[in-house]
């Protein structure tokens, strides 16, 4: 038997709009999932590029980082950050060098206390610290937003410029004082070839009265000390005069080292030299140079009487420093070093600490070397020593300054063994296989 169930119309036709609809609302799911999908691929897109964009900031942030630091360490101004706080940020190569202290040290430090404990001040006056010469500066540190952030803390080296300023000082004191002394020289030869003339009348006259002849003698021989004086002052204010030409390096500092023999030998000083093999020969006058070398020697040696170690050391210098081709010779000694307040003033006609001093030696060596064209300089510590730096220009013949020096000692150079057994000099190779 068969069952059929008729639907009707009224219920068919709203199922047949419920398809309808379902269809409508199917279709519209479809386009919003495709609109959806679409979107999500543009934002796939976006984020990547938004990805892109932020690495290469990233990366152009991280390289102009460098790039600052770079500039930040490859400054000579020393730089100290200084936070709201007063506590110091960042430092750069040049802070460190110039304070004597590591980076990690400075940073975190309270900026007032770490200047307090070095005992310098924000000051454009020149200060000294330690081998330096320093001016700090502050400066506002001001964010993008124009509000301040902090501090720079700028930390001038003008060490240079003072020894320029002292040495331009010194220079122009020297003429003024070179004149004077030259007019003063010539102005007591004169007299003082009388007494020496009526001296030696006296001495003839007075043979016969040894007592009296006593007199005369000891009245020659202080003239003859006055005119050694008078020499070396007419040295100190004429030294451009001599000839020069090419001399043995080694001869020179032997000689010097012979002429000095008589101090050495009553202290104990070890005596070491570092001649570069490859400056044979310089280019100066032998007997003012050798003077030069003997002062210096002998001051080392005054300076250190209970003995230490006298260093003579002769290189090639740096091109820059005379404007050419030079060489430098350096003279140390290990003693108790200079008094900072007579620094300034070891290179002045008759200035001396020394009770038996006459003060030329120092002002006879700066006179000779600055009529060689030439510089020196003196550093020293207390406590630590006193070096003293010559620099001298070197023409550049070497092939002829070996040959003519060699023909003006007789084809032959000197060697360390000549000063024995008086004197005792370790060459660098010796001390190398020590």
């Amino acid at each position: 038997m068969t069952t059929s169930t008729a639907l009707h119309p009224a219920e068919r036709d709203l199922l047949q709009e419920a398809f309808h609809t379902f269809d409508q609302a199917a279709h519209t799911l479809q386009r919003s999932y495709s609109t959806l999908t679409d979107r999500i691929e543009q934002m796939d897109v976006e984020l990547s590029q938004s990805n892109a964009a932020l690495r290469q900031q990233l990366q152009d942030n991280e390289a102009m980082r460098t790039h600052l630091s770079g500039i930040l360490n490859s400054l000579t101004t020393g730089v100290l950050v200084v936070d709201l706080s007063g506590r110091v940020t960042r430092v750069n190569e040049a802070a460190t060098r110039l304070l004597g202290r590591s980076a990690d040290a400075l940073r975190g430090q309270s900026a007032q206390a770490l200047l307090d404990s070095l005992q310098l001040t924000v000051s454009e006056q020149p200060q000294r610290h330690e081998s330096h010469v320093l001016t700090i500066a502050q400066r506002a540190l001001e964010a993008s937003s124009g509000q301040s952030s902090g501090q720079l803390l700028l930390i001038h080296d003008v060490t240079q410029m003072c020894r320029l300023e002292e040495r331009l000082q010194r220079q122009h004191r020297l003429v003024a004082m070179g004149e004077m002394v030259g007019r003063i020289a010539h102005e007591i030869r004169n007299p003082l070839g009388s007494i020496e003339l009526f001296a030696s009348m006296l001495r003839r006259d007075l043979q016969e009265q040894p007592a009296s002849l006593a007199y005369a003698e000891q009245i020659s021989q202080a003239v003859h000390g006055l005119d050694r004086l008078l020499s070396n002052l007419l040295i100190y204010t004429q030294p451009e005069r001599s000839a020069r030409g090419w001399q043995t390096v080694e001869t020179l500092v032997l000689d010097a080292l012979t002429l000095a023999a008589h101090a050495i030998t009553k202290t104990p000083v070890d005596i070491r030299l570092d001649l570069d093999p490859r400056i044979p020969a310089m280019w100066c006058n032998e007997g003012q140079f050798k003077q030069v070398v003997l002062n210096l020697i002998l001051n080392a040696v005054q300076a250190m009487p209970g003995g230490g170690i006298l260093t003579l050391k002769l290189e090639q210098a740096d091109g820059r420093s005379l404007g050419g081709e030079a060489i430098c010779l350096t003279i140390a000694d290990n003693g108790p070093g200079i008094d900072p307040v007579h620094r300034s003033r070891i290179f002045d006609p008759f200035f001396t600490t020394k009770d038996e001093g006459t003060g030329l030696g120092l002002a006879i060596v700066h006179a000779i070397i600055d009529a060689h064209h030439g510089r020196i300089d003196v550093e020293s510590r207390l406590g630590e020593g006193t070096t003293f730096t010559i620099l001298l220009p070197h023409p550049a013949e070497p092939s002829m300054a070996v040959a003519t020096a060699l023909e003006w000692n007789g084809g032959q150079e000197r060697p360390a063994s000549d000063l024995e057994p008086a004197i005792h000099v370790e060459t660098m190779e010796e001390r190398a296989h020590e």
